[in-house]
């Protein structure tokens, strides 16, 4: 996939999550999206959670315009 079709993609996706922000809540550790029912977060292992749904809606706007990323797991710690 290249760069173009994956933030296609991507900005699909947060617009799907910014409809529904009730369904999702924002990692405090790694700014990850994850579902409501998620009691870890699957990118970090972080279990803080902020499930205001604007901040929910805010986040997907800024992932939904950008490439992913990765935390080195090094840093985590």
């Amino acid at each position: 996939m290249s760069n173009n079709e994956s933030l296609a993609a991507r900005a699909q996706r947060a617009a799907q999550i910014a409809q529904k922000p009730e369904l999702y809540k924002v990692c405090e550790g790694c700014e990850s999206i994850v579902v409501r029912d998620a009691a870890t977060c699957p990118n970090c292992h972080g279990y803080r959670f902020d499930t205001e749904s604007e901040r929910v809606r805010s986040q997907a706007e800024i992932l939904g315009k950008r490439l992913p990323t990765s935390i080195p797991p090094s840093e985590l710690h």
